[in-house]
């Protein structure tokens, strides 16, 4: 079973509170590296643990979720630890020691790479967040920190880029507030056995508004190569990252839009966002986003989900849908996904001819059935959940097999 997988096992079990069942794999770790150290306070979190444990079968202790939640917590720091250490042993992960601050390929593959970071690293990072006059430079070091970050978890460097957000200028405001998004959801199963970031994140954030804005952009732009904020190029790269500086600076940030998608993330990454982006409802950061007494902002993200596809978020909002489809399908400015949804909301009231016309517009749009099956499929089990029988469904998608 590769690294990741036993990561990912290991998180899970974690995020359960089933420390047990967790570290059956984490001392396989510790055995593997042969720390004496890493398996004494394995231990002791393990006494801890059952300790806590025998109390509650014979006793109601009123702070017994804190203690497990704090035992969680010491938990996912000690994994963490040892997960770094053994991705260096295997040569997963290159141990990295110093960067020149003054070069930023230097600086962006040190902070890309290095998983072992030194209290010197967490300082000049800390600062150079906070230098307005270095915008670019940090800009480029949190866009290197990002997939780091997403591979190993680090809570400073994730409570470096919290404070980003209030204390650094507009533009790594911005960036941070982008990242930690994506971060806070991807680490969701972990999060509230880190009551600071929690703490830390909603109090950046403030009313919420700029951080809902970011996350509209992601939902808008889930199914879409991600735009760059400040390039055309394809990548960013240390090669390249001159260049990138230089358009920043020339950048008249007042005339993007929030769909621009504040992020630099790589192409490669795409598939990462769209499926956090899918997940992200049933997330902490989401809700403390969007706000339980929130109704305006759900509805809009409800119509940003239904801009991607996922009718599911209007399912009991039929008439709202519809009359947000036509008005997107009249402005010319209809995608594929908007025929098939609006398409949908007409085979479930029954109008089968208005139905098709629309799949068949959709199909028309798209190259090939390998294009147009990932937007029609989705919907089938809120069809047939909304009692269109499923031989009609079949029946239809059918004949747009071969339609061309």
């Amino acid at each position: 079973m590769a690294l990741e997988e036993q990561l990912n096992i290991i998180d899970h079990g974690l995020g359960e509170r089933m420390l047990n069942h967790a570290f059956t794999l984490v001392n396989q770790w510790i055995i593997e590296l042969g720390f004496g150290d890493y398996q004494s306070r394995m231990h002791q979190l393990l006494d801890d643990y059952n300790r806590t444990f025998e109390y509650y079968l014979s006793m109601d202790l009123p702070e017994r979720d804190e203690q497990l939640d704090k035992l969680t917590h010491n938990a996912y720091m000690l994994v963490d630890e040892i997960y770094v250490e053994l991705r260096l042993k295997r040569g997963l992960s290159p141990l990295v020691r110093g960067f020149n601050p003054d070069n930023i390929q230097s600086v962006m593959r040190y902070y890309a790479s290095c998983i072992k970071f030194t209290e010197d690293d967490y300082q000049w990072l800390d600062n150079l967040l906070k230098d307005e006059r270095r915008q670019g430079l940090a800009l480029m070091t949190i866009a290197s920190l990002a997939p780091n970050l997403l591979e190993c978890f680090n809570f400073r460097i994730i409570m470096t880029l919290i404070d980003a957000i209030s204390h650094g200028g507009r533009l790594v405001s911005d960036q941070a507030l982008s990242t930690c998004i994506l971060l806070l959801a991807h680490y969701d199963s972990r999060i509230d056995y880190f009551p600071q970031i929690q703490e830390a994140f909603a109090e950046a954030i403030g009313d919420g508004e700029r951080a809902f804005r970011v996350l509209n952009a992601y939902i808008h732009t889930a199914q879409q190569v991600p735009h760059r904020l400040v390039m055309d190029t394809s990548e960013v790269s240390p090669d390249n990252a001159q260049d990138v500086i230089k358009n920043l600076i020339e950048k008249d940030f007042s005339e993007l839009s929030m769909e621009d998608v504040i992020t630099f993330m790589p192409e490669g990454e795409r598939e990462f966002l769209a499926e956090v982006v899918m997940m992200l409802p049933n997330t902490w950061v989401f809700d403390t986003i969007v706000g339980e007494e929130e109704p305006e902002r759900e509805h809009t993200i409800n119509l940003a989900y239904l801009s991607i596809g996922c009718l599911d978020f209007m399912a009991e909002k039929l008439d709202e849908a519809e009359e947000f489809l036509i008005s997107k399908i009249r402005s010319g400015n209809a995608t594929a996904i908007d025929y098939v949804n609006y398409g949908h909301c007409c085979f479930i009231r029954g109008d089968r001819l208005m139905a098709y016309e629309n799949y068949r517009q959709a199909r028309t749009m798209c190259k090939s059935l390998k294009e147009f099956y990932p937007i029609f499929r989705p919907g089938r089990s809120l069809l047939a959940s909304k009692d269109v029988p499923l031989d009609q469904i079949y029946l239809m998608e059918d004949h747009l097999v071969d339609f061309e």
